[in-house]
């Protein structure tokens, strides 16, 4: 295992931290870590994280404190994720993706970062969900979109341009409208 770990730090036997290629992985404080899952080399990753099975973390990508990976949960390298972060079972986060501080993304949710699917070579634009994001399950967000501060995506809809701040976006494709009250505020996470 090649890794710097924090105090209190708890790793299932079937877990591999470190690739070899880079800086070993640094996870912080209380970790939880379960089996199957796999941290890159050049990974930063703060306290409280913890992940459920099969999870990857590629390399290039920063966590902040108190956030969870689900199982089966994807995140490519060269992403950033913040602080109080919720990511449910079996969500697919592409390169270059940021995601701010108290976002939620409900299960089987996807973000994708390449907008000609390998017919054109144009540089990879993951989406921007800035803080306080809700995305709900089987959602699915385009490339370079940007999820605006306290905007709630519905479930399974089709995010296909920007979504403006305190904006609720349904359908496929997705159209954006101003958020009801009950849903406004930070997420609880």
């Amino acid at each position: 295992m090649r890794a710097t770990l924090g105090a209190d730090a708890h790793v299932d036997e079937g877990v591999r931290l470190g690739t070899g290629d880079g800086e070993p992985p640094r996870i912080g404080d209380r970790a939880r870590l379960r089996s199957g899952t796999v941290v890159y080399d050049d990974v930063r990753v703060g306290d409280d994280f913890a992940t459920g099975h099969n999870v990857l973390v590629r390399e290039g990508t920063t966590v902040g404190d108190d956030v969870l990976f689900g199982t089966n949960t994807v995140v490519d390298g060269r992403s950033e994720v913040g602080s109080r972060v919720s990511l449910q079972t079996r969500v697919y986060v592409p390169s270059e993706t940021v995601i701010g501080d108290g976002v939620f993304v409900g299960p089987g949710a996807v973000l994708t970062n390449d907008p000609y699917l390998l017919r054109r070579d144009v540089e990879l634009r993951g989406p921007r969900l800035e803080d306080d994001v809700s995305v709900g399950a089987n959602a699915t967000v385009l490339p370079g979109v940007t999820l605006g501060t306290g905007s709630f995506v519905a479930a399974g809809a089709v995010v296909t341009g920007d979504v403006p701040p305190e904006s609720l976006a349904v359908g496929a494709p997705a159209e954006c409208s101003a958020l009801p009250e009950r849903l406004r505020g930070r997420n609880r996470l």
